[in-house]
């Protein structure tokens, strides 16, 4: 902003046309004040640019501009153009080129028809004397190229989103692959050793009664633990699924930078922090990671280009992950505010799988917040 305001101010002190009637001390306000939106064009970007153009438009119309340089005014409205056009629909953005160049089409006419002529001549000539023809064109240039841009971001913002998903579905099925081999491996092996056991228990029940507690004993564990693993299993396995990554290695906690540098391409300052020293058993570890990536790609489907926060804190044997966005910067269809969407449900799925609960809704100071506590006991027992 400070560079935005050097030039304005010094084309108004310094103009290759005919002075501005504005005293020469007047000349760094009046470039502070067009330029003020520019710093607040990604909290407001439509109410920004609307300052912006009105005020250039005003300004130009009033001569308090200069002459042969009527467009450096109006790059602060150019680069508040471009963040519309980045998060708006491009017809919607569309309407707010148009209508800023015929505010500077009609402001550059009146300039020149009811201005220019009252003014006092130039002190110097100039190799680029004031041609209505060549400001408005360099203006209309400048902003289309401004609007083209921002379109071009939000397109590729959208393909790399797009890309996210399709690949997302790709991945469910080739993961829905490895939960059935994985199924075959823990049933294949825990069936073969009860099998063995009841065998040899059988054989033996009359002459040998311990070595049938033994059997008895080992079929009882196996069966227990085989049916915790086969719960959790197929806890994955359901209609929406869960996408990306292999089952070998899991992911955890350590690949949450991945997921935020990801968030970051398509539009989210992902804010994350998390315990270096975290030491969690590999399933809440994999739980956790999958309802930061849930998390996230709502965000990036609802609310980008926002900011968010990811924290995930260890307290007294629980995982608690919050995942929080300021919400959009424009206007756009609300998210689902229950735990009805598929995302949603599949997260609180994870956590409830654990023992753990998971909520999610608007937060008070605007945006989305998602918190889910995972209880997890001593890491050497579940592994």
């Amino acid at each position: 902003m400070t560079a935005l305001v050097l030039l304005l101010g010094y084309a108004l002190v310094d103009p290759p046309g005919p002075s501005s009637w504005l005293p020469p001390w007047a000349a760094w306000p009046v470039a502070a004040a067009m330029s003020l939106p520019v710093a607040f064009r990604r909290r407001w970007p439509q109410a920004m640019l609307i300052t912006a153009a009105t005020a250039a438009v005003l300004a130009t119309a009033a001569g308090a501009v200069a002459a042969g340089a009527i467009w450096i005014f109006f790059i602060p409205a150019a680069l508040t153009l471009y963040l519309v056009a980045t998060t708006t629909p491009p017809a919607r953005s569309a309407a707010f080129l148009a209508g800023c160049l015929s505010g500077a089409a009609v402001a550059v006419l009146v300039f020149y028809t009811q201005v220019l002529p009252t003014l006092p001549p130039a002190l110097e000539r100039t190799e680029l004397p004031p041609y209505w023809p060549v400001e408005g064109g360099t203006i209309g240039v400048f902003m289309s190229a401004a609007w083209g841009i921002g379109v071009m971001v939000r397109r590729q913002r959208g393909l790399v989103a797009r890309l996210a998903h399709h690949r997302a579905e790709a991945a469910v099925a080739d993961e829905r692959r490895r939960i059935a081999r994985e199924l075959h491996d823990i049933i294949g092996h825990s069936m073969s050793v009860i099998a063995v056991k009841a065998t040899v228990a059988n054989h033996v029940a009359d002459l040998h009664p311990q070595e049938v507690r033994a059997a008895m004993t080992v079929i009882e564990q196996t069966s227990q633990s085989t049916l915790t693993e086969i719960r959790r299993v197929l806890g994955l396995l359901r209609s929406d699924g869960d996408p990306h990554d292999s089952w070998a290695p899991v992911p955890g906690l350590a690949d949450l930078s991945d997921l935020a540098r990801q968030a970051t391409s398509a539009g989210v300052d992902v804010n994350l922090h998390v315990p270096t020293d975290a030491a969690l058993p590999s399933a809440v570890a994999l739980s956790a990671y999958r309802i930061v990536q849930e998390a996230l790609t709502n965000v990036v489907k609802h609310a980008a280009p926002t900011r968010c926060s990811v924290t995930v804190t260890l307290d007294s044997g629980q995982a608690v992950i919050e995942v929080r966005d300021s919400g959009p910067r424009t206007q756009r269809e609300p998210r689902p505010t229950s735990l009805g969407g598929h995302g949603l449900i599949g997260m609180r799925e994870r956590a409830t799988m654990f023992g753990g609960t998971l909520t999610a809704g608007p937060h008070t100071d605007g945006g989305f917040h998602v918190v889910a506590r995972l209880p997890y006991g001593p890491v050497d027992a579940a592994a």
